[in-house]
Order: structure tokens, then sequence, then C-alpha cells
């Protein structure tokens, strides 16, 4: 059986200043893909089954790319590769970091702030999501006696950290294939409040496991599972 701890980590050779590079929570993902897909699953889901997978919020393109590195070498896994990114410039860079992987034309590209531009034919389609989202709460500072708020889309998941992830939740249904079995990938941080995001996920009808965490400065950076409840 085929190890994809041995497949080489994607070249990113393009990296450009408004783009999140490759860091500790992408190898979270990388890293956790590496020890769960061999040849006939993909995280206990039967990989021949998988049809769809989407890298949300895809940046420079290294996870989309790291999928498309397994799908070469495991004959049974087909998936068609799509990512998608609301920034022209991570758009730009994906595709560039595509070209010196030697994938040119092979993932689907998409520029959209979250679904919004998904065409209606992708719908119900996506059996696995991968989505590093901005996932840090707003930094709020003083100028002037005027509270200000301090963003940046590559982090500030908003007021608590939370509300990007959660914006994108409430429309993911619409472009999962309920007919199977399906997985979400995401990360999340201790400096939200994950009680309170647990509990939104339920009421939305997901489960949610943690797969791993790693401390890095000042919090853990953790690697969450939905799945349907």
């Amino acid at each position: 059986m085929k190890n994809i701890n041995l497949f080489p980590d994607p070249i990113i050779s393009y990296t450009f200043k408004e783009v999140y590079p490759p860091s500790d929570d992408t190898y979270l993902i990388i890293d956790y893909f590496k020890k769960i897909v061999n040849e006939n699953f993909f995280d206990g889901l039967p990989i021949n089954t998988i049809r769809k997978i989407l890298d949300m919020g895809t940046g420079t393109g290294i996870i989309a790319l790291f999928l498309q590195e397994i799908k070469k070498n495991l004959s049974k896994f087909t998936s068609k590769i799509y990512a998608s990114d609301i920034s022209d410039a991570a758009i730009r860079c994906a595709t560039l970091n595509e070209r010196t992987n030697n994938y040119k034309d092979s993932i689907t590209f998409i520029k959209s702030d979250l679904f919004r531009k998904f065409p209606p034919s992708l719908q119900h389609s996506f059996d696995i999501i991968v989505f590093n989202p901005p996932y840090l709460p707003s930094i709020t500072y003083k100028e002037k006696d005027i509270i200000r708020r301090r963003t940046d889309s590559n982090w500030d998941g908003g007021k608590h950290g939370f509300e990007v992830f959660l914006k994108f939740i409430r429309q993911v249904k619409d472009f999962l294939n309920l007919s199977q079995n399906y997985y979400i990938y995401y990360i999340s941080s201790s400096l939200t409040n994950l009680s309170q995001l647990n509990d939104e996920l339920e009421i939305l009808g997901f489960r949610n496991s943690i797969l791993n965490k790693k401390h890095v400065f000042f919090e853990d950076i953790i690697l969450n599972r939905l799945e349907e409840l």
C-alpha cells in the first residue's frame, strides 16, 4: 500500500504580500492528510466515492496542490479538485504555483466571496471541503478616544473570531453532496469561544471532532472535522 507520508509537499514558488503564506495551520491540515489517506480510504471514506473536493480560501494553493499530488499517485482517487478565494491576488498566486508543480489546468479555480459566485451546477456536489478560514478575533484599539478595529482579511474572523466561518457554514449545505457521508475540515483557535462555536455548529446540524492541535506562541491552533449530526 502506498504511503503518502512519502509524497513531497507542493513547491510554493510564488507568494504575494497580500496572500496568506503556508504556515503552521496549513501544515496541520497537510500532515493530517498524510496520515489518514491511503489507496482505499480518505479518512474512512471510500476513496473511489469522492467525486469533488473544494479547497475554500486557497491562498497560495498549497492544499489543493497537495490533493492533486495524492490524485496523481493513487489510481482510485479520481476526484476533481476545486479551489476558491475572495482575492484576485490569491487566485493569480495559486495559478502560478499550479504551473510550477506541473499541474497546469488541473485544478478549477473560482474567485468568489465564499459560495457567492459558484455556479448552480456545483450545488450538492462536494464530498470534502477544506477551509482554513480567518479565525482570530478582530483587534480593537483606541485612536484619539475613538475605538477603532484593525482588520486583515487573512486572519480577522470577526468580533468573536468565527463570524466568517459561521457565514460559510450557513451556506455550505447547498454545496455538499448530502446523498453520502461528507467531511468539512477547518482550523479554529483557542483564542475564540470554542464552546459557543460548537453550540452554533450543533444547532446547524453538524458534529464536530477535534483531530489535532498545535501550540503556537499565544494560542492553540486546532484542526477540526465536521460531519452530519
